[in-house]
């Protein structure tokens, strides 16, 4: 078990004023059967004059706030301590063909299964055309095992695409990702739920981070200086596995989950709406340091 504090600051500078903002945020981590969040704090400035704490469609804490007094910059400074639990995942035991996986799944009747289903189908950041499928296929032959397919389709992504942040924005699509072979963390999971609903598997798009030293010994991750993104795939009788194609592992427990959604539009850090501001910057810093479990402060 380890247990993390996440500092997460978010700065908005308008060359104009903004008169109002209307916000949404998803920087909470939520609970998991891995993980939970023993403190959450969050600190608007100006200060926020509406704050409303919900669950989204999927289970995610959210929160929204408006701020009403007129400003040229508005800060976010999410803070968060969470205990996570070893994750592990025995590849040798959860081996059905991913073929067979896709047909028990689109003819089940059994609640969880219809709910994992409807992560199979087109979202608006992930479609599905021609190219992801051709793509998918190389990993994705008949008959093999799952979650062999699977890791195949990770090692790929990680070995055959450059991580390059100036590659492309929030919108690029994954069509393009994919001629180009570059992008970050958010593309490459796009890109990897893509493929999955292209062969009728179940895929979501996982937000959150990940440690930012890791320890004496082993590999720094790749996005360990923002939030990250990641996969994951439904697999009967067993539940959601995650995988990080940005780093070709299967999560354990150096990963820290906010959220998940059919893709980044869903679980969007932190997206608003405002009057006024004309141009901006945007700046985000994101801080994740293990601390032993006497060394944080939570309730």
């Amino acid at each position: 078990m380890r247990v993390y504090c996440i500092e997460h600051k978010t700065t908005y500078r308008y060359g104009e004023l903004v008169t109002v903002c209307h916000n949404e945020a998803h920087l909470q981590p939520r609970e998991t059967p891995t993980q939970r969040c023993l403190r959450h704090e969050l600190v608007i400035n100006p200060l926020a004059c509406t704050m409303v704490r919900r669950q989204d469609y999927f289970g995610n804490p959210t929160h929204y706030f408006e701020v009403e007094d007129a400003h040229q910059e508005l800060e976010v400074e999410s803070s968060s301590t969470v205990e996570v639990s070893p994750y592990v995942v025995r590849l040798d035991r959860l081996s059905p063909p991913w073929d067979d996986l896709a047909r028990q799944i689109h003819q089940s009747t059994d609640p969880g299964i219809i709910e994992a289903r409807s992560f199979s189908i087109a979202s608006p950041l992930v479609g599905l055309v021609k190219e992801i499928d051709e793509y998918a296929r190389i990993s994705f032959t008949p008959g093999r095992p799952v979650l062999e397919a699977v890791s195949h389709l990770c090692r790929r992504i990680f070995e055959e695409f450059s991580f390059d942040p100036k590659a492309t924005t929030v919108s690029t699509p994954i069509v393009d990702v994919l001629r180009q072979r570059s992008g970050v963390c958010q593309d490459f999971a796009h890109l990897a739920i893509g493929c999955l609903r292209q062969v009728g598997l179940p895929a979501r798009y996982v937000s959150g981070y990940i440690e930012t030293d890791p320890p004496d010994g082993e590999q720094r991750l790749v996005g360990a200086d923002a939030s990250h993104a990641w996969a994951a795939t439904f697999v009967p009788d067993f539940g959601w596995i995650d995988f990080d194609p940005t780093n070709n592992l299967l999560p354990a427990d150096r990963h820290i989950v906010l959220a998940w959604g059919r893709d980044y539009g869903d679980v969007t850090p932190l997206k608003g709406v405002v009057i006024g501001g004309g141009a901006h910057q945007l700046d985000v810093a994101v801080d994740v340091i293990p601390r032993p479990l006497e060394g944080c402060a939570y309730p």
